[in-house]
């Protein structure tokens, strides 16, 4: 479901957000990852590269403002000579995979979360930042339910949960390579018509919902939390109403009324480091096609 792609594309948005410019759309973004993992495959260097004519307007409109010596306003992907249809045709699949595979409109929730270095170092082709043994803080999340545009709500979610989410200040441009971006995309909603217990911890996200001295509240976990906290379902549920600000008796919270709704959602993680080998790579691309 979601991609390292999207991931990049979150991060490209709060990057151009912090350093005023545009940013590079989502089908930009996928196919100058394509041509960079085609190149990379091909492990040519050296000469100078042949670019993909696809893609050369991704070299246009280079104006940047900010404080970051690696900042662009666009880039382009190049090829080493011999290697320019391959790159192609891998453009082309890769981006003919994801559409098949990803819809066109979705509900979805952006996360960001502040990692430790050792994160960092993993390899860029990689892709994903999972790691039992490291501490991921949260540092914003937020999404939605209804169905919107795929690269409208990635666009959207990136900035509003780096830049508003009201349990956080604002992320700043320093912050930047302390992050991880999470993007899940939310599948399969279902009525928990069994109970509170009726899900899978690791493969269900809960969306509750309910009544209390008059007041309506809700809130929602996706899948990964519970399994990342160490609860149970018992403890997951209870957290979850405290979550929605339920502040009744710890033992008396199974006579709330609760209306749950189950759904999964795989992830897709990417650090920060792994984003900017990509975006120097694509910059070196869009002084390369500059230069001629």
């Amino acid at each position: 479901m979601a991609t390292i792609e999207h991931c990049i594309f979150c991060f490209e948005t709060l990057y151009a957000e912090l350093h005023h410019r545009k940013a590079l759309t989502l089908e930009e973004v996928q196919k100058s990852y394509a041509a960079y993992l085609a190149q990379k495959a091909d492990g040519s260097g050296g000469d100078k590269p042949k670019q993909l004519p696809a893609l050369q307007r991704l070299a246009t409109d280079s104006s940047v403002s900010g404080g970051d010596s690696s900042s662009a306003s666009t880039s382009t992907t190049s090829l080493s000579n011999g290697s320019a249809a391959s790159a192609a045709s891998s453009a082309t699949s890769v981006s003919t995979s994801s559409a098949a595979e990803v819809p066109s409109e979705t509900p979805l929730f952006v996360t960001w979360n502040t990692v430790q270095d050792s994160v960092q170092e993993l390899d860029m082709a990689d892709g994903d930042s999972d790691d039992d043994d490291t501490e991921h803080i949260l540092r914003g999340c937020i999404g939605t339910f209804d169905s919107i545009p795929l690269e409208e709500g990635l666009a959207t979610y990136a900035l509003t949960a780096a830049l508003e989410d009201t349990r956080f200040a604002p992320i700043s441009l320093q912050e930047l390579r302390k992050l991880e971006v999470a993007v899940t995309l939310l599948t399969d909603f279902e009525q928990a018509r069994g109970g509170v217990e009726d899900w899978e911890l690791g493969k269900h996200g809960l969306r509750i919902s309910f009544v209390y001295n008059g007041f309506q509240y809700g809130s929602t976990y996706l899948p990964d939390v519970a399994v990342e906290q160490g609860w149970t379902k018992e403890q997951t549920v209870l957290n979850l109403m405290r979550k929605a600000g339920w502040t009744g008796r710890r033992d008396s919270w199974r006579k709330v009324n609760l209306r749950i709704v189950r759904y999964q959602g795989r992830k897709k993680s990417l650090t920060y480091r792994k984003f900017i080998t990509w975006r120097h790579w694509a910059d070196a691309q869009a002084a390369t096609m500059g230069g001629n």
